[in-house]
């Protein structure tokens, strides 16, 4: 499957970046602890799935990680689904704080 570039906006606010398509909102939730980026949850509409969505959250906020010198914590279950099918992102991962 070829993935459709989305727009992805971080929402500082709500602590999560989020793709807006089609009056729906994906999103992967995020907190910042001890100075690392902990990925807490990814949740995508039905009308979104299937279209690449999830995905590109999680590149980009490995992407927004890595400009910001911080390692990632993982405890969604599909970013840890995610690193198992990317392998190239493990690097990016606290192996001493990871929960995945």
């Amino acid at each position: 499957m070829k993935e459709i570039p989305h727009e992805i906006r971080h929402n500082e606010k709500n602590m999560r970046f989020e793709v807006e398509e089609a009056g729906e909102v994906a999103h992967l939730e995020y907190r910042l602890y001890k100075g690392d980026m902990a990925l807490m949850h990814t949740e995508v509409p039905s009308a979104l799935e299937g279209k690449g969505v999830a995905s590109a959250l999680v590149k980009y906020a490995f992407a927004y990680a890595a400009a910001h010198h911080l390692p990632v914590m993982v405890y969604c279950p599909y970013v840890a689904a995610f690193i198992q099918r990317h392998p190239e992102y493990q690097a990016q991962v606290d192996t001493k704080n990871n929960r995945s």
